[in-house]
């Protein structure tokens, strides 16, 4: 008997529940409060009692649950999975089997294990994500337990006297529940404890017990209150792992411990008995409109006076300085205003840092687009890239406008911004409420958790500040407000660090070499020149590579220089002025790109051989298709570069004609994910070596020409749409949910990365198509206030190879997005299903994607809200259960792509035509 039951968060709900051997309850997908209410109004009270009478109470029969995965035979049971169950008590079937040794009780309601004592031969517990306060006595009687799981309950204390009992203890997990120390008695297990996580807890020091783990390999302590760690828990050999990331730590630093045990070894040696100085520094980010007057308060705050910029010299991309307000030194980087540049943007915004968002009052109106466009972008984008950050506004041209004038428009902006932040509350405690009510919340619990770690994550915004440019006592009086805030520890509990001399001693030394006349306007240094150039100092004549790195990667996290090892062209510079980085990126990433395109001067196109027609050419070809080929790029860099004085690292941003698209520019564009290479391919390749059985390969030089498209260029095309073909009824259609709403240029670099993996594809502003094994996948962008989402479609499959082809294609799309969105942890990412039936307003919420149970083991999903049944392959990630064989694979035929047969990276494509078929 199929159990069935859905749910939704929309107008309609899914209700479907399969338990084997449970009875079974049948429900509308009306189950979610808000639907509740709608349809009581619409349909009259009558409906609920008809819902309700429907209801058949689940019957339970344990012994059918407990089906066991690893034995067959009834009598012996020593592995039972009782996960997404919605146990309160434990079944008496299992209790009765002293022969159990695995036993997962994951995803249910308990709030006791009482009678798990009986189990006495367990070696593997799991009761995570549960309702447990009080921590379970009874465990103590597992004497041969070596894995225990209780994350993700509500345990506040843990007693003495379990863990003394537990002498086999491998494996535990504590994470996500409200403790505030360990038991000494866990010190016990010193012999046997590998791996212990106790992340997202109330910890305030470090647990002394833990350091007396001699074995411990892995430990797991983010998102604590801890503000130093012990020197011994790094001193002995076993540990393997440590991650401390989202604790406000001074000793070592978060930045330290970013880089790793052995970093943090390194620290603690260099840290000498009483020889740790306090760094108190602080990144301060200027964010705004454009000529909001970003540049004009930075350079003010940094001269200590009033310093007006002039608008021809507005910023252009990132400007970087330093300043110091007593004993507090600020690095501040301002961030041009236009929308062009926020795609390297959202690179450079960090959390632990100050923003300051520049508003201009003058240009400010009491309207609702006018908040938008000056203040409402950037609050948003703040929420989800930097959800914890304090943002102190500032509003000037405060001398253009009358007292009154500034008062009100004060009051307008921080009412909005109050409203803005309220409006996000509501939107999680809606979500939150959502997952409770509906008829299966224990299959949500990971996004439970993520919505309430969301729902404890807020901008703290500061009172408004208005400031006339021109009055240097505004200028003195915004600089005693920004004192007396970075000083608040409850605001910025990370603004002092501890670090060891030779930090100072070497950030010192590099700033001398920055401010030097021998340094190239650039930054740019190599690794190895730079230790040689430092080590000739006699203070840091010791200076070995490894202490260097580890200094870099510090300095790098905190902003003042930057080095990318993770690149593989890049690992061995260091650019130590940053803002060269940046022009790196203005280069290509800019407004008005066009105009820079048309202006390329003669002689730049004669010595890239190019033509002024060819000039042409490429214009067209950025417009339509918002592409350039390698020379075009070549020489547009050329002509900037050259204009700037900067002609000598031209072959080195570039790489040389050789080796196209090797240089440092393209390796950091595609590193961020703001370009993609393609090539037109060739059919064949007459040059190519013979193919030998037995005889190694031999590949041949690629002669066809690069060229790399620009995302965030694209303009709106019907080419998409037409090879499409149109969307059809019976298709494969989910969505992705985002909230506040898409994040500007997310789904450009979704593009990036869909397209990296399926080299054949047509894209356009807002939509995407690719194509595997000649199925198509297309991607559409809906950004709507309050209805933001990312659609997936594809075909409708066959039979049951083709249905896990095809949901493995869409399952492909839906982890790029993940993946994507933990670069912003304050956007909520939900995926959905919306019901087949036309018209029907239901969505199935997909359950949590763990990896370890399947999304669904129903067979047949019926919709509350139109009363149709669907299979469940057609709504979720599931193959149909009736074997069935492949289809035979018809003939080849090809379809010429937009920009020619593309691919990706070393690969090669060997066809320039691709048909694309539905079944």
């Amino acid at each position: 008997m199929v159990n069935e039951g859905l749910v939704s968060d929309q107008a309609g709900a899914w209700v479907i529940r399969s338990c084997p051997g449970v009875g079974w309850r049948k429900r509308g997908w009306g189950c979610q409060a808000e639907h509740r209410e709608e349809g009581s109004q619409a349909r009259g009270g009558n409906e609920r009692e008809r819902l309700s009478k429907r209801r058949i109470q689940p019957v339970p029969h344990y012994r059918a649950m407990a089906q066991p995965r690893a034995c067959q035979e009834q009598d012996c049971l020593r592995e039972v999975t009782l996960s997404t169950q919605r146990l309160r008590v434990l079944p008496p079937a299992v209790l009765s089997n002293p022969a159990l040794e695995s036993l997962d009780l994951d995803r249910n309601k308990l709030r006791s294990i009482t009678g798990i004592s009986k189990l006495g031969n367990l070696k593997k517990l799991i009761v995570s994500k549960n309702e447990i306060v009080d921590f379970p006595n009874e465990i103590q009687s597992l004497i041969y337990l070596e894995k225990l799981e209780l994350n993700q309950n509500q345990i506040r204390v843990i007693p003495e006297g379990i863990f003394c009992h537990l002498p086999r203890l491998k494996h535990l997990r504590l994470n996500n529940n409200r403790l505030g120390a360990l038991p000494r008695d866990l010190a016990a297990c010193r012999g046997s404890l590998q791996y212990l996580n106790i992340s997202n807890n109330l910890f305030r020091t470090f647990p002394h017990a833990v350091l007396q783990l001699a074995n411990l390999q892995e430990l797991h302590v983010q998102n604590n209150a801890l503000r130093q760690l012990p020197r011994e828990l790094f001193q002995g050999q076993s540990l393997k792992m440590f991650k401390a990331n989202g604790n406000p730590l001074r000793e070592p630093p978060s930045e330290v411990c970013a880089g790793g045990i052995q970093q943090i070894l390194n620290y603690f040696n260099q840290l000498q008995d009483g020889s740790g100085q306090e760094d108190k520094r602080i990144k301060t980010m200027f964010l705004g409109a454009s000529l909001a007057g970003k540049s004009t308060i930075c350079r003010s705050l940094k001269q200590r006076q009033a310093k007006l910029v002039p608008k021809e010299e507005r910023t252009v991309g990132i400007e970087i300085s330093e300043f110091r307000i007593e004993d507090f030194t600020f690095l501040f980087w301002d961030f041009a205003g236009q929308l062009e540049y926020y795609m390297t943007h959202h690179v450079f915004i960090t959390p632990q840092a100050l923003v300051i968002l520049v508003i201009n009052l003058h240009m400010y109106q009491t309207n609702d687009d006018a908040f938008k466009d000056l203040v409402g972008f950037w609050i948003n984008n703040l929420f989800m890239r930097v959800p914890n950050s304090v943002v102190l506004p500032v509003g000037t041209h405060v001398d253009c406008c009358q007292k009154q004038e500034v008062e009100e428009k004060r009051s307008n902006i921080m009412a909005k911004i109050a409203a803005m932040l309220a409006e996000r509350k509501s939107n999680l405690t809606h979500f939150i409420n959502n997952l409770e009510d509906s008829e299966e919340p224990e299959v949500y619990v990971d996004q439970w958790e993520r919505l309430k770690e969301m729902e404890s994550c807020t901008l703290t915004i500061l009172d408004l500040v208005a400031v006339n440019c021109t009055d240097h006592r505004d200028i003195k009086k915004l600089e005693a407000t920004i004192l007396e805030h970075v000083k608040n520890e409850e605001l910025f509990p990370e603004v002092v660090r501890v670090l060891p001399p030779v930090y100072r001693e070497v950030e010192a030394a590099i700033v001398d070499i920055t401010q030097s006349e021998e340094m190239a306007d650039h930054g740019m240094m190599d690794l190895q020149y730079l230790l040689s150039e430092l080590s000739q100092r006699d203070h840091l004549a010791n200076l070995d590579r490894e202490l260097l790195q580890d200094i870099l990667r510090y300095l790098h996290r905190i902003g003042l220089l930057v080095w990318y090892e993770e690149i593989k062209h890049l690992e061995s510079t260091v650019f130590l002025q940053p803002t060269f980085l940046i022009t790196t990126f203005k280069l290509l990433v800019r407004d008005r790109l066009v105009q820079q395109l048309e202006s390329i001067s003669v002689d730049t196109l004669i010595a890239e051989h190019a033509t002024i027609r060819d000039r042409s050419n490429w214009v067209w070809a950025f417009k339509s298709k918002a592409m350039l080929c390698h020379q075009a790029v070549r020489a547009l860099v050329k002509y900037q570069l050259f204009s700037e004085g900067m002609q000598d690292i031209f072959e080195e941003i570039m790489g040389d004609k050789t080796h196209r698209g090797k240089g440092k520019l393209f390796s950091l564009l595609e590193h961020f994910e703001l370009c993609l290479e393609v090539r037109q391919a060739k059919a064949l390749n007459p040059q190519a070596s013979e193919f030998v059985p037995g005889r190694t390969w031999e590949t041949t030089q690629d002669q066809s020409e690069s060229w790399y498209l620009f995302p965030t260029y694209l303009n709106q095309t019907e080419e998409v749409a037409e090879v499409w073909g149109g969307d059809h009824h019976e298709d494969l259609h989910i969505r992705t949910y985002f909230s506040p709403e898409i994040p500007e240029g997310f789904f450009h670099r979704f593009l990036v990365k869909s397209c990296s993996f399926y080299s054949t594809h047509w894209v356009a502003k807002a939509t995407c198509l690719l194509v595997c094994n000649g199925k198509p996948l297309l991607i559409k962008e809906n950004n709507q206030r309050a209805y933001s989402y990312l659609e997936l479609r594809c075909r409708k499959p066959a039979g049951a190879t083709a249905f896990q082809l095809a949901w493995d294609f869409l399952m492909a799309g839906v982890f790029i997005i993940q993946k994507l969105s933990e670069e912003w942890p304050g956007l909520h990412v939900c995926v959905k299903t919306p019901c087949r039936t036309a018209g029907c307003p239901a969505e199935l919420i997909w359950p949590d994607m763990d990896g370890k149970t399947p999304m669904t083991k129903e067979d047949v999903k019926t919709c509350g809200t139109c009363g149709h049944r669907f299979g469940a392959e057609l709504l979720l990630p599931k193959v149909p259960r009736q074997p069935e064989t492949a289809p035979a694979q018809p003939p080849v035929h090809y379809y010429v792509t937009s920009y020619g047969t593309t691919t990706f990276g070393p690969s090669s494509i060997h066809v320039t035509r691709q048909n694309i078929t539905s079944e």
